[in-house]
C-alpha cells in the first residue's frame, strides 16, 4: 500500500492496520528469533517502515483535525 493510499483511509482505519502490522512484525521478529531465518529477512525492515509511514501520517491526520 502506497502512502498516497494510506492518506484516502479515515483514522480509525489507519489504527486498526497499524495494530494489524504490528502484530504481523511481532510474530515476522518471533519467528525470526527462534528459527533463526526466515524465507525473505527484507520483510522485517519493509513492514517496520510501513509502520512508521502509517503513524506518520497518523500524526498528520490528527494534526489537521485539531487545527
Amino acid at each position: 500500500m502506497k502512502a498516497k493510499e494510506v492518506r484516502d483511509l479515515s483514522i480509525p482505519e489507519i489504527e486498526t492496520r497499524i495494530e494489524e502490522e504490528q502484530d504481523q512484525l511481532e510474530r515476522l521478529r518471533f519467528r525470526h528469533s527462534v528459527h533463526g531465518r526466515i524465507e525473505n529477512p527484507m520483510l522485517l525492515r519493509t513492514k517496520r517502515r510501513f509502520v512508521a509511514c502509517l503513524k506518520t501520517i497518523l500524526t498528520e491526520k490528527k494534526a489537521q483535525v485539531d487545527a
